[in-house]
């Protein structure tokens, strides 16, 4: 087996080389660390939109409620007209008939 000598020229290529991919390394460093950020941030707008939804949520549930308070109550009143209404029909029969 036949051994291979380095020369300086083939040193300063390896050096070169090493160099380039510590620069590329570096980068994607920045890269992950940029990305890690933005998906911080993403997160942090996920969250606060989820909150609000939350609220708007509770709110609407709130609504609903008062809603159905407010047919229940409508009908109740609706029911003492009707009974109203009976009862003056038949004070004004009542009359008619004397």
């Amino acid at each position: 087996m036949a051994v291979e000598r380095w020369t300086d020229e083939m040193l300063d290529e390896l050096a070169s080389r090493v160099g380039e991919l510590a620069s590329s390394v570096s980068e994607i460093k920045d890269s992950v660390d940029g990305l890690r950020i933005t998906a911080q941030a993403l997160l942090q707008v996920a969250a606060q939109n989820q909150q609000k939804m939350d609220r708007f949520e509770e709110r609407m549930d709130r609504h609903e409620q008062e809603m159905e308070l407010y047919k229940q109550r409508q009908a109740e009143s609706d029911e003492r007209f009707n009974v109203l209404l009976e009862e003056l029909r038949y004070l004004i029969r009542g009359n008619q008939d004397t």
